[in-house]
């Protein structure tokens, strides 16, 4: 593992799971147990070369990895049109849209379920949004004969019909979550609900780098492999690293695995994107931008809340990114300054989705067309041999319904 040195920004959790003020293990004592068990089976798969061997050969072989890192040359033309002489940056993509099941989820569900079986645990559950962490549990489990059941809010499920069915094929049990919003926040309430009263032969694979410690932590070193593959790659196509990383943020799961090992180059800039939905004053899922620090789902992060405390619902075309919170390691970034945040609307999301389709032949997932929607906003102010480097996290299969029915296109 990393060796960390006193001013390093890849910093690991204090030993209550901390990141500065945010993190921790705010949970039930039923549960208490599990996670320092949990902990301690991942200290000991991190200094285990058979895990790291085990998890390795299944990135490769069975979910495609390394995953390509694609120059975009068309899209960087197109934005380079009304920029200045001299400006319009270069657009890059690590392409994790192209793992199997389609997206950064699987890299995360693939060590956990590693670490389940090192456990002894004989059942899996999950919570999903857009239904990719779902499909990516429901396949891992699939492979390796678990029995696995998906908590999903009901909303999610009647705009995510695709992945549904997806996991329902891979043997998962899918269950609609009717609390609340019908959302995220309301399918890991449920989720842990489970966890709580089945702890004892239950493992609850969470899908972001979010929850009590060492859940973020974990899930974090899980999705570096994103981050280190594009640093490689980078230095082998270009020479030098990346002058801009650019990631879309729901708890945050696939900006922290691309920034993680970048996190000690100066020279290398970061920018996560958070869902602004209808807008910043109006309803969003924004918690950096407007939210304040709370206690949610076992660790005190940024959320979004009333003046009482309570927590208010999230919004975003994306269900993978209306979350009303953030991932702790986010958080503390935030307030250090290492990583700058911004967001992006519902409408402008989209507006970047057909973009990416029309100029270069591929089509996202509305979770990285928000990221692709800044990197648009950005790249005309920045000069041409800038190295934009942006993590398409996920493709689009899941969501042409969404996209046709606000475009009003009947299917």
């Amino acid at each position: 593992m990393t060796v960390q040195h006193p001013n390093s920004f890849r910093t690991q959790p204090d030993e209550r799971g901390h990141f500065g003020q945010f993190g921790g293990r705010y949970v039930a004592e039923t549960l208490m147990p599990l996670i320092l068990d949990l902990e301690t089976e991942y200290r000991k798969a991190k200094d285990d070369p058979a895990f790291h061997a085990e998890f390795e050969d299944l990135l490769e072989h069975y979910v495609g990895r390394p995953s390509p890192l694609y120059f975009a040359p068309r899209l960087t033309e197109e934005l380079a049109k009304d920029a200045a002489p001299g400006m319009g940056a270069q657009i890059w993509f690590k392409r994790d849209e192209l793992n199997h099941t389609g997206a950064h989820k699987i890299n995360n569900c693939i060590g956990q379920i590693l670490l389940a079986m090192r456990m002894g645990k004989t059942r899996i559950i999950a919570e999903t949004g857009a239904g990719q962490h779902g499909v990516a549990t429901a396949t891992v489990c699939a492979r390796f004969g678990l029995p696995c059941v998906i908590y999903m809010g009901a909303t999610d499920v009647e705009r995510q019909a695709p992945n549904v069915f997806r996991m329902k094929l891979l043997g998962a049990e899918v269950i609609p979550v009717q609390s609340g919003a019908k959302t995220l926040k309301d399918a890991m309430n449920e989720a842990l609900r489970d966890w709580v009263a089945n702890v004892h032969d239950t493992f609850y694979i969470i899908g972001t780098a979010a929850g009590p410690h060492p859940y973020p932590e974990l899930v974090r070193d899980f999705q570096s492999v994103i981050g280190r593959e594009a640093r490689a790659q980078m230095l082998s196509r270009t020479g030098r690293l990346p002058d801009l990383l650019v990631a879309a943020i729901g708890g945050g799961s696939n900006a922290i695995g691309l920034f993680h090992p970048f996190l000690d180059d100066p020279s290398v800039k970061m920018l996560g994107v958070e869902a602004a939905g209808y807008g910043l004053d109006k309803d969003h899922a924004a918690s950096l931008a407007g939210g304040r620090p709370g206690i949610l789902h076992g660790n005190k992060t940024y959320l979004l809340q009333d003046a009482d405390g309570q927590i208010i619902e999230g919004h975003s075309i994306s269900a993978g990114l209306d979350y009303p919170g953030i991932g702790p390691e986010h958080a503390w970034l935030k307030e250090n300054g290492r990583v700058d945040y911004t967001s992006v609307t519902d409408d402008e999301a989209l507006g970047a989705f057909q973009l990416l389709c029309r100029t270069e032949g591929i089509i996202p997932a509305l979770e990285p067309s928000h990221a692709i929607a800044a990197v648009a906003r950005i790249a005309p102010t920045l000069p041409r041999d800038t190295i934009i480097l942006a993590n398409l996290c996920g493709r689009g299969d899941k969501d042409i319904f969404t996209v046709a029915g606000h475009l009003g296109v009947t299917l």
